[in-house]
């Protein structure tokens, strides 16, 4: 049923995969790799942020430590660049183990699985990345493997085939998923502890920041920290974003020094308001409050009128905008709420 294949690299970085020029988004982008990284907090007592995740985590790491036993399996879940990794490697990390890391997309047959299976070592962690993307003849492998820790495999073929069963270290799965309800339920249901990460405060992405800074080298002042946190759309992988364009900027027009002043500059600079929002945001705004006066309109329409793909607008800006009360979706369409034409300064129209 399964055979291995040496030719492909199982365990390549995949997280640049899909990366898109916004300086806004949460998803991992080809120049956020090296320094992504380096900024990586590498213990529970370095991580900041999802303080209900990290003491939970806290408890159930040392109670297995105590037993000698590898964690339970582990699925955590969220929008991109809230720390699903990091909090893996943190897990490797308390733990004491090694972590192989791979990609629902780059396990393509049940072969690949098998051949990482049997090369983890008692004790390892196993990191996969967007876990939702398993298809379903890998998942079925994946079953047997977290219950019992072991392979059903099929040696032969026709009326000579017979099954046997190969035994597997015992290992920690880790899932992460942006996307937990496209997560089957018999693999949802067979991780044993689940934690779904939340967007940060401003003060937790100040701390972030300032802690990113020291490692980047970067002299930002604590007024600056929390004005580029005020604009990072609660999401870390952003703030460290916005933090090495405000050092680009800083180094060019300020003499490296990041004040509140010179963050706000920079920011603005890279069009990239109060809000966090970017110029195609304000654009979809300025559609909804001039172009239709805030009157409920069509996803179609509304992508037409600032020249976007429909399915790019409702996935990848629509989100935002919605969370902070910016626009709403209603039977009859997409429409500017009252938020938004104050934070455009303009009057709402006599009909709204």
């Amino acid at each position: 049923m399964w055979e291995a294949d040496d030719s492909k690299d199982l365990f390549a970085d995949d997280d640049a995969a899909g990366a898109g020029p916004r300086a806004v988004t949460g998803e991992l982008t080809a120049d956020d790799v090296e320094v992504d990284r380096s900024l990586r907090p590498q213990t529970l007592d370095d991580y900041c942020g999802q303080e209900r995740v990290r003491e939970n985590l806290r408890v159930l790491i040392e109670a297995a430590r105590s037993r000698k036993e590898p964690l339970d399996h582990v699925l955590f879940s969220g929008p991109p660049g809230l720390g699903k990794t990091t909090l893996a490697g943190v897990l490797a990390n308390e733990m004491g183990s090694r972590m192989r890391t791979t990609s629902g997309p780059a396990i393509e047959r049940t072969g690949d699985l098998a051949a990482i299976l049997t090369n983890l070592e008692p004790g390892d962690v196993l990191f996969i990345d967007e876990i939702h993307r398993l298809n379903h003849a890998v998942e079925e492998v994946l079953y047997p493997a977290m219950e019992d820790f072991c392979l059903d495999v099929v040696i032969g073929e026709g009326p000579a085939a017979r099954s046997i069963r190969l035994d597997v270290p015992r290992f920690t799965l880790v899932g992460a998923t942006t996307r937990t309800g496209l997560l089957t339920g018999p693999l949802r249901d067979r991780f044993g502890i689940s934690f779904r990460l939340d967007y940060y405060s401003v003060p937790e992405l100040t701390r972030i920041i300032s802690r990113s800074a020291g490692i980047l080298g970067v002299d930002v002042d604590e007024q600056a920290a929390a004005e580029i946190a005020s604009r990072s759309r609660g999401t870390p992988r952003l703030a460290n974003r916005l933090l090495k364009r405000v050092r680009d900027y800083a180094q060019v027009k300020a003499g490296g020094t990041v004040t509140w002043e010179v963050a706000a500059a920079a920011l603005s600079f890279f069009e990239i308001d109060e809000m966090g929002l970017d110029w195609m945001d304000m654009k979809v705004l300025r559609a909804l409050t001039q172009t239709f006066r805030g009157r409920p309109v069509g996803l179609t329409t509304v992508a037409s009128a600032v020249g976007e793909d429909p399915s790019t607008l409702e996935d990848v800006y629509e989100p935002y905008l919605l969370r902070q009360g910016l626009m709403i979706r209603t039977p009859q369409g997409r429409q500017a709420t009252p938020a938004a034409f104050e934070h455009l300064g303009l009057l709402l129209p006599a009909s709204s």
